[in-house]
């Protein structure tokens, strides 16, 4: 659906993309994470032909980006980090005058707006002035701008940026649904742990280079060489201490003030299982032995880490 092959742009002597090259398949939601400056924004405005690639192409259904736009054009739909609306205008002729740039007939256009309205939670909006808007009804009012000529993909930069927690739910509820219409969605967002809750895959940018792609858990398994184990103990820890000490898979541990434990791992899943029965062998009064769970948070930050 989505192919993007050595993408590279540069200004000068910056180079804001360094030869990205990606797949996504279609019905997915893949997540771009990075640093303001990473290159997200870049690749998102080549992919809507926003902008011309220094070197390396993009495919969106099989159609290039650089050499037939037009087309691409109509299979997609894209949303902004940044976007203008016209604030004279109310929301239904926001969405008419849209429909009308996709040569939509007008016999149609009422009820796809109506339909559209009622997908983004605005129908009550329908007569209201873009300008007397919220921020999050606005940025839900891009979306359904975007989705005026039903694309096959979507490209949204940030589309919950700015936004008070209500309205990033309600942000979130509407994407759910796009998921389970079928769409292909590529979307941006500083809004880490929701983009977790919603992509099938994720791709983190760092000084324009894919560094890390996959499924949150399948990066976090690449990253953890060395698994944290949190021990919560009944009584004196000591003795545990001492017997976690001896395992030469063991290394960094720590000692919080309630007594918990923690160390760095490295054997693998069963062996971790070998070493919880040895504990308990050893009597050792341990209420709980778990892997620390680290969330795309974390593997953001150490994945970036050194980066100004």
């Amino acid at each position: 659906m989505i192919e993007i092959k050595e993408l590279t742009k540069k200004y000068g002597s910056f180079t804001a993309l360094d030869t990205l090259t990606l797949q996504i398949e279609k019905g997915t939601v893949f997540g771009v994470v990075g640093h303001n400056g990473a290159g997200k924004s870049t690749t998102f405005s080549i992919l809507a032909t926003l902008l011309a690639p220094t070197s390396g192409t993009a495919f969106i259904n099989g159609a290039s980006v650089t050499e037939e736009p037009e087309k691409v054009r109509n299979y997609i739909g894209y949303m902004p980090d940044f976007f203008g609306v016209y604030d004279q205008l109310r929301v239904n002729e926001y969405l008419d005058f849209y429909g009308a740039s996709y040569k939509i007939p007008v016999s149609e256009r009422k009820e796809l707006i109506g339909q559209l309205l009622e997908l983004v939670n605005l129908s009550s909006k329908y007569d209201a002035y873009v300008d007397l808007l919220s921020r999050g009804m606005k940025q839900r009012l891009c979306l359904a701008r975007s989705l005026i000529h039903d694309p096959d993909v979507l490209i949204l930069d940030e589309p919950a940026s700015g936004l008070d927690p209500r309205a990033r739910i309600e942000m979130r509820e509407v994407l759910k649904e796009l998921k389970r219409m079928g769409k292909t969605i590529l979307i941006s967002s500083h809004i880490l742990p929701e983009l977790s809750e919603m992509c099938d895959e994720i791709g983190v940018i760092n000084k324009g280079k894919l560094v890390a792609h996959g499924s949150v858990n399948e990066i976090q398994q690449q990253l953890q060489a060395d698994k944290i184990i949190t021990v919560m103990l009944l009584g004196e820890a000591g003795k545990a201490i001492a017997f976690f000490e001896d395992d030469p898979d063991v290394s960094k541990m720590t000692v919080t003030e309630e007594g918990i434990l923690q160390f760095h791992y490295a054997g693998d899943q069963q062996r971790q299982v070998q070493l919880l029965k040895k504990a308990m062998l050893a009597d050792l009064p341990i209420i709980s032995f778990k892997p620390l769970e680290t969330n795309l948070e974390d593997v953001f930050m150490e994945i970036t880490k050194g980066v100004e």
